[in-house]
């Protein structure tokens, strides 16, 4: 790596461990970085251009990031479509889940026509009663049953097997993480598909996106669907969905929320395939005023689990247990929307 500091340094694929420069090397100031640490609080991560630029607390510890772990979902069902495991991004989750046809008769059945696009983008409205890809339902119970028709039937997995089988070949072992990431975080017999990764493990992933889906020089997931992944949101005219309840298959689990109907949040324009981004509702009023337009990531309990990519300035960023970041809206009281001005602030160098 070049560590003039008048010149961009070279891009780096992390290996075994992180190449580690200081902020000043990368063009940050340390002292704006102290600033962004002392507002969140609990252990985190900065990397800049694939080198491990800042950290505080243990960026090693693996923990629960809640639902900052629903873009990995999205990666395996893009890594599916590729591998052929099935056939479209319209194909209907029904195929997999028969006992989608047999629920909502009064409703014409509508749950059959379910598809992987709808579910990847939170628009499927199971448990509620608009039609699949009419409204917008950030619900945990359709977020299980996402995991598990594509865990446990498309990849035909178990809850046993799924970290050996699926989540360590397919992702983190070609990443090198280096502190065992597992979709288990709180065991076989808690919640099963909550995925539990260190800040430093997460940015791995966050920088695969970065790079478009290229890892070291090998293509982990073609550069159309990793760019689609974070790019693609959704319109800022669609619909949320209300709070009419209906018919879900019987013994349906959830990750989390136990609320029905469960409605948590809009989308403000700032949703692509289970990751947020920068978006515009229709206001006209940006996700994160204060961070680039090319934003995304990826955000647990409404914030306090992060990892997120400023794409144009190389940074990802990722931290857990923070403090005071759990009120997740749109626009500049957002509080995430201030942690990213202070790392934008700390930019010293493009």
């Amino acid at each position: 790596m070049d560590n003039n500091s008048d010149q961009r340094p070279r891009v780096v694929t992390p290996g075994v461990t992180w190449e580690t420069r200081t902020p000043e090397q990368v063009g940050l100031s340390c002292t704006g970085l102290d600033a962004l640490k002392d507002l969140v609080g609990g252990r985190g991560c900065v990397t800049r251009y694939g080198t491990m630029a800042y950290s505080w607390g243990d960026p090693g510890k693996r923990a629960d990031v809640a639902s900052a772990s629903k873009p990995v979902n999205t990666h395996f069902l893009l890594k599916a479509l590729e591998a052929g495991k099935i056939v479209s991004l319209d194909e209907k989750v029904s195929m997999w889940e028969p006992r989608l046809n047999d629920i909502n008769a009064a409703l014409g059945n509508v749950d059959r026509n379910i598809t992987w696009r709808h579910m990847a983008n939170q628009i499927s409205c199971y448990g509620l009663v608009e039609a699949p890809g009419t409204a917008f339902d950030y619900n945990d119970w359709q977020m299980v049953l996402f995991c598990d028709a594509l865990y446990l039937k498309v990849y035909g997995a178990t809850w046993q097997t799924v970290d050996a089988r699926v989540l360590a070949p397919g992702l983190t072992d070609p990443l090198q993480c280096e502190d065992d990431p597992t979709l288990l975080a709180f065991g076989i017999e808690d919640r099963p598909g909550r995925l539990g990764i260190s800040p430093r493990d997460f940015c791995r992933f966050g920088l695969l996106y970065l790079r478009k889906g290229n890892w070291g020089g090998k293509q982990l997931l073609s550069e159309g669907h990793a760019a689609m992944a974070v790019t693609d949101s959704l319109p800022a005219t669609l619909p949320r969905a209300g709070f009419q309840a209906a018919e879900m298959i019987p013994g349906q689990r959830s990750h989390g929320s136990t609320r029905i109907p469960d409605n948590q949040s809009d989308h403000w324009g700032g949703y692509s395939w289970l990751w947020w981004v920068n978006g515009v509702d229709q206001q006209g009023q940006r996700m994160w005023p204060d961070a680039p337009a090319e934003t995304f990531g990826a955000f647990g309990h409404g914030g306090p689990r992060a990892m997120f990519v400023l794409p144009s300035l190389d940074i990802v960023v990722s931290y857990n247990d923070a403090i005071g970041l759990n009120t997740w809206i749109n626009g500049p009281d957002n509080p995430t929307d201030q942690v990213m001005k202070l790392l934008r602030d700390a930019v010293r160098q493009p």
